[in-house]
């Protein structure tokens, strides 16, 4: 018995000894698997690293160029297109920032779809609003029944008067302020005429992004070239107090007052 006791003991000793052995070279290969992939070169990851970086100097360089860009360019020579910004995102895709000197490029939108959204300046654009003939109609007749007949220098000289008055009340770029007064004038429904049946209706309807922009530059441009005639203010004060308590919010602009009226028509046309 005492025999048989010694050789079951002696393998139970060899079994334990061959797990350990077992569990060693178990351990031992996957350390050497941990540090193979870290001891390798990984050719692929190199190369992407590689790409990414030349990614980022090319991205640099651009960013560059353009902070070059808004910095040099400036309008009438005087102020910077840099850190503007359109608090309205639905509006920012239809409002062109592009760094221009002079705002005039000979209308060569007028036969292309969208493209006085994605090419033409909104300052231009603000400038070519007052040039529109019919737009005070019942107040100017005649042939053409515009302000300024055609005379884009002439408006361009009152829009640089106006932008420096704004910059001598405020302090700020007034290129901001016409942007800030363009999204809180922008209005966002109106009332179209339906009718069926013999019978016709008004009908809130939401406004699109680009007809929003348009609607503003119009409002402003009739509250502001209204109050020109029979005034002992110039038309470059008027526009450029105007410009002001637009940018603000303030329910003393007419285009504010405007605004809100055609709002309210709306939602009682719901």
């Amino acid at each position: 018995m005492a025999r048989k006791k010694k050789e079951e003991a002696a393998k139970e000793e060899e079994q334990s000894a061959e797990t350990k052995d077992d569990a060693k070279e178990l351990a031992g290969k996957e350390e050497v698997k941990e540090e193979t992939p870290s001891d390798l070169p990984n050719e692929d990851v190199e190369e992407s690293e590689m790409e990414s970086g030349e990614a980022k100097k090319g991205k640099g360089k651009e960013h560059q160029e353009s902070a070059e860009l808004l910095e040099k360019v400036r309008l009438f020579n005087k102020w910077s297109f840099k850190d503007l910004s359109v608090s309205d995102e639905s509006l920012i895709n239809y409002i062109n920032l592009r760094p221009i000197i002079i705002p005039h490029t000979s209308g060569k939108h007028s036969k292309k779809k969208f493209w006085k959204s994605e090419k033409i300046s909104i300052v231009e654009r603000f400038v070519d609003k007052m040039l529109a003939p019919g737009l005070l109609s019942k107040r100017i007749k005649g042939k053409g029944a515009s302000l300024y007949m055609g005379k884009k220098q002439k408006a361009l000289k009152i829009l640089f008067n106006a932008f420096v008055i704004i910059e001598a009340k405020t302090g700020k770029n007034p290129i901001q302020a016409l942007l800030d007064a363009i999204v809180n004038v922008a209005p966002r429904e109106e009332t179209t005429r339906i009718s069926m049946g013999g019978i016709s209706y008004a009908q809130a309807v939401d406004i699109s992004p680009q007809r929003r922009v348009d609607l503003a530059i119009k409002i402003i441009i009739q509250s502001t070239l209204g109050l020109a005639y029979n005034s002992l203010k110039t038309i470059d004060e008027i526009i450029a107090e105007e410009l002001i308590l637009a940018s603000r919010n303030d329910v003393n602009s007419r285009a504010i007052r405007r605004r809100d009226e055609s709002e309210r028509i709306a939602i009682g046309a719901r």
